[in-house]
Parts: structure tokens; C-alpha cells; sequence
């Protein structure tokens, strides 16, 4: 018998098994964002970067590193699992972008946006005198006071919700953030808050009519709270209202109030301001062009 021409059957089917090949960086980020079609493109690619930062530590300047896709950690590929049904991925790493810093973030809080930033940096930038005394009208995260907080100079800063849940994630930012702000629980439409002298009044309010559910994400729509969301079609101002009127008494002769608003509705605030007697009503438009923000003051 000849040894050398005999072979052993099990080595054949091992020599025949697939190798498991390494992919880059940026072809796994490739793979994985076209399963994300819920997303535009781009916004699914800044996703799955986002995710594999948080768990691997690699970025888009690695997109030459190779990886073992069978090796990828197993809470990466459920979060990812997640990110596939349409959980916000706020949501899933529990935290958060916002004028420069990172905060929690749970489904008991509103997602902070770009837009909410712009309301903080206009505020900011016109309002650069020291120890101004301050109330924000349904924080959620507590990103609005906590970023005037640690931005404006040496301010008093006081904020509100009517959710507890909400309140306890605020109060742990602040912590975090190493931010003064003082946290009550209130009902604005009910009651008065027990803040008086105000230099600046503040409010990302609910502003999205429930008739508009039907055009939104079902990424919002299942996941962030329509507490923080929706208002009535009957009354889609009903906030922006009470809030204003409550103002007049809240705020100094020469405070001012500062509102986001839906698109929808810049004209409509600012004639309700207009009626109210505030003084100076204004429309501002965010980074898109989109009417975003108005804003008032008591007097000249």
C-alpha cells in the first residue's frame, strides 16, 4: 500500500471549510447601514459609526482597520438589533449630544435636537450680562438650564416639569455636569411657579398638533414621550399661552421670553406675544431656514 497516496477524509473537509475573512471598518459600516432603511443614507452611516464608537472605540479615521465580524461583541450586534427596529439610538447607549456635552437620556425625556441648541445659543449670545435670574418651562434632560448654566456668566438658574421621571434624569445631569440649577415639579397649566423677578423666561413646550402623528417617524412616534410631544388640535398654543401670560407676572419690566416653536406656528405666537403687550416679537429662523424660535420682551 502506498502511504503517500493515501489521504484522510477528514482533513479534505476541513481544508474545504470557508475562511472567515476580516472586513474593514468601512465596510462593515457599509453593511450594516443599508439594513438601517428607515435612515437617509448618511444619517444611517453617522448611526452605525456612532454605535461601533461606543463599543469598540473606532472611529471614522479608522476606516482602514480590519475586524472579525464573528468576533464583534455580542452587545454591540443586539444594540445594533435595536438600532434595525427603530429605537432612537439615544435611547439605546442612554446618553446624549447637546451643545457640546453629553447627557442621560431615557424614554422619560424628549431627545435634546440641534434645534434646542440654537434656542441655548441665542439666548447666550444676547444675553451676556452676570447673575441673570432664569426659569426653563418643561426641561425634560435639563439641557436647556443646564447649558445656560454653565454658559452664561454667574447666572440664578431655576427649571421645571410636571414629569418626576424626568425631573430625577435633569437633577442627574446637573450632578454630572457639575451645573447649579434648582429642579421643582410643576404644572404650568395648573399652577404659578414660585419663581419671581425673572430676567429670562424659557421653553421648548409640546408643540406638534396630534393630527401631525401621521408625517412623523415611527421612531419618535414608538419610543419618546407624548407627554414632551403633542398638544390638542383644538389648542395647539395652549402652552405658548399660558406660559406668556404667566410671564407677565413672573418676569422683570425688562425681562424677556424665549420660545422653540413648531414651524407651523411663528406667526401665530408672536401675534399672541403681540397681543399679550410684550414688546420687541421677533421670528427667528433655525440653520434650515425654518421659522424655530420667537421671542418677546416685557418692555422697551
Amino acid at each position: 500500500m502506498n502511504r503517500k497516496a493515501a489521504s484522510n477524509p477528514a482533513e479534505k473537509r476541513i481544508s474545504c471549510l470557508p475562511l472567515a475573512m476580516p472586513i474593514s471598518y468601512q465596510q462593515l459600516v457599509n453593511n450594516w447601514s443599508v439594513q438601517l432603511t428607515q435612515y437617509e443614507s448618511n444619517e444611517a452611516q453617522n448611526l452605525v459609526n456612532w454605535l461601533l464608537e461606543h463599543h469598540l472605540g473606532l472611529r471614522r479615521v479608522d476606516m482602514m482597520h480590519f475586524l472579525e465580524e464573528n468576533n464583534l461583541p455580542q452587545v454591540l450586534k443586539a444594540d445594533f438589533e435595536k438600532l434595525k427596529s427603530g429605537m432612537p439610538i439615544q435611547y439605546i447607549l442612554g446618553h446624549g449630544p447637546f451643545y457640546g456635552r453629553e447627557f442621560l437620556v431615557t424614554t422619560d425625556t424628549l431627545i435634546p435636537r440641534n434645534e434646542t441648541e440654537e434656542l441655548v445659543h441665542l439666548i447666550i449670545k444676547e444675553n451676556p450680562k452676570p447673575g441673570l435670574k432664569i426659569l426653563d418651562v418643561g426641561t425634560g434632560t435639563g439641557c436647556i438650564p443646564i447649558s445656560l448654566a454653565l454658559d452664561m456668566n454667574s447666572p440664578e438658574v431655576y427649571a421645571l416639569d410636571i414629569s418626576e421621571k424626568a425631573l430625577k434624569i435633569a437633577s442627574e445631569n446637573a450632578k454630572n455636569l457639575h451645573a447649579k440649577v434648582i429642579f421643582s415639579k410643576c404644572d404650568i397649566l395648573k399652577k404659578i411657579p414660585q419663581v419671581k423677578e425673572l430676567d429670562i423666561l424659557v421653553s421648548n413646550p409640546p408643540y406638534i398638533p396630534i393630527e401631525e402623528k401621521g408625517q412623523m417617524h415611527s421612531n419618535v412616534l414608538d419610543h419618546e414621550p407624548d407627554l414632551a410631544l403633542f398638544v390638542s388640535d383644538e389648542d395647539p398654543l395652549i402652552f405658548y399661552r399660558i406660559i406668556s401670560e404667566k410671564g407677565k407676572k413672573l418676569l422683570k419690566p425688562t425681562g424677556k421670553i424665549y420660545f422653540e416653536i413648531n414651524e407651523r406656528f411663528g406667526k401665530a405666537v408672536s401675534e399672541l406675544l403681540l397681543a399679550l403687550g410684550y414688546q420687541k416679537v421677533r421670528i427667528i429662523k433655525d440653520l434650515n431656514g425654518k421659522d424655530r424660535m420667537v421671542a418677546g420682551q416685557i418692555s422697551l
